[in-house]
């Protein structure tokens, strides 16, 4: 591993010890680059999130060595449980060569800080209660060269600087915006609004999603863009929530806290999601979906996760994004560290946005035109009625939203979504 120069020195600095910023510095620090790793609050601390993780997801913790047993605390689930246009189906997650064949759930309290505790051990170095503030900018190149940042319960000025800088800091990513990159306004953004109920449908071994979102307040039931989910936790609790569109006409006009109260009592008493069972409060979060901020890599800063609105527009998730984004962008940093002028290296990196673009921009482009169909609540709602009477159709959708395929070898479903995803434009 590189010396670090000082403490306040690195080869690479990453802002945000979410999942993006926690497998950056552990593909980083495992690789032997010097790796600070600044996150704004304390372990544990909340996040709004599902809990549940596809076996992209779980993948990704696998090679990044965490303990994914039950007995270190994990749930395992099998597959998802669709629901909706008066049909359920089981659907068990595919077995594939290149993703594991189940889930898994974890608080994100929890879940974030075992990813920042295994890029420690990997030797990174953590600095928590480290709010960055503005990017130390090189007047003569324009490249970021450092952060300025508060550190510690007394907010102690400090400044810290790399020749690299990884913007890991999420969705609001004042990092990217302090080096103008802004948001792209034809992304498509979503919104996840989720609370905890203590439920007997706790340890549930399917991750369950309701295609049909009610709001059955008024004097005629509306139906909503979006979908409902209840994940187990294994605890006593079970995590329930809905993620909702921008597409919609209706998505700035609704309280959607109210929706989900609403969606809730709509369920089955017994069921046991009741004002009376809401462990914690309601909490909401959005989504920024396709490579909503662009570009990826511009004068030494490199967008990982949510920064770079790597959110799957098909199904809203990001964990496996996240995390997956954060070890490519590990990867280029490597390469570019080891070439021996500026010039080599920024060749090197400029790579970054290229293999983020050929491993998700067809993809993603798909995805948006499907957000484009499901924003329309009728289509949804023939889609839902019609579809989940096929199983074969339902078979190959689940691949498709969970973006779970073999790229090589894999069966006629696999070939049809990945010839697809390479014909889509890389945008």
């Amino acid at each position: 591993m590189t010396e670090p120069l000082s403490d306040n020195t690195a080869d690479v600095i990453v802002v945000g010890a979410g999942p993006a910023g926690s497998a950056t510095a552990y593909h980083l620090a495992r690789s032997g680059l010097d790796v600070l790793l600044l996150e704004k609050t304390a372990f544990p601390r909340e996040k709004v999130c599902g809990d549940g993780l596809t076996p992209r997801a779980t993948k990704q913790l696998v090679s990044m060595g965490i303990d994914i047993s039950e007995e270190a605390g994990w749930l395992r689930n099998k597959g998802l449980r669709i629901i909706g246009g008066g049909v359920r189906l089981q659907l068990d997650w595919p077995e594939l060569a290149s993703f594991p064949d189940y889930g898994l759930v974890r608080k994100r309290d929890d879940f974030d800080e075992q990813l920042a505790r295994q890029a420690q051990k990997a030797g990174a170095r953590l600095y928590e209660r480290c709010n960055v503030g503005a990017p130390i900018i090189d007047d003569r190149t324009g490249r970021i060269t450092g952060v300025k940042a508060k550190l510690g319960e007394e907010k102690r000025e400090v400044t810290f600087q790399a020749p690299l800088v990884v913007a890991a800091d999420g969705n609001s990513t004042r990092l990217s915006l302090a080096m103008g990159l802004h948001r792209r306004e034809d992304r498509p953004m979503g919104v996840a609004v989720r609370t905890y109920f203590t439920s007997p449908r706790h340890d549930d071994d399917y991750l369950e999603s309701w295609l049909e979102l009610w709001d059955r307040r008024g004097p005629q039931d509306r139906l909503l863009p979006g979908y409902g989910w209840i994940f187990g936790m294994g605890d006593g609790t079970s995590n329930v929530g809905l993620g909702v569109l921008n597409t919609s006409a209706s998505f700035k006009e609704l309280d959607w806290r109210e929706i989900l109260k609403a969606w809730c009592a709509s369920l089955p008493e017994d069921w046991g999601y009741t004002p009376d069972n809401m462990t914690g409060p309601i909490r909401g979060a959005a989504l920024p979906m396709a490579f909503n901020r662009q570009p990826h890599y511009t004068r030494g800063l490199l967008l990982v996760g949510d920064a770079g609105g790597l959110v799957n527009p098909f199904n809203g998730e990001g964990i496996a994004y996240a995390m997956e984004s954060g070890q490519i962008a590990a990867e280029v940093i490597v390469q570019a560290h080891a070439r021996a002028t500026p010039a080599q290296r920024e060749i090197a990196l400029q790579r970054y946005p290229r293999v983020l673009k050929d491993t998700y921009g067809g993809y993603y482009t798909l995805g948006r035109a499907f957000v484009k169909l499901i924003g329309n609540p009728k289509i949804m709602q023939i889609a839902a009625q019609r579809g989940l009477t096929h199983p074969m159709l339902m078979k190959f959708t689940l691949k498709l939203l969970a973006n779970l395929t073999d790229p090589t070898g894999g069966d006629a479903m696999d070939r049809i979504i990945n010839g697809l995803s390479k014909v889509a434009p890389k945008a």
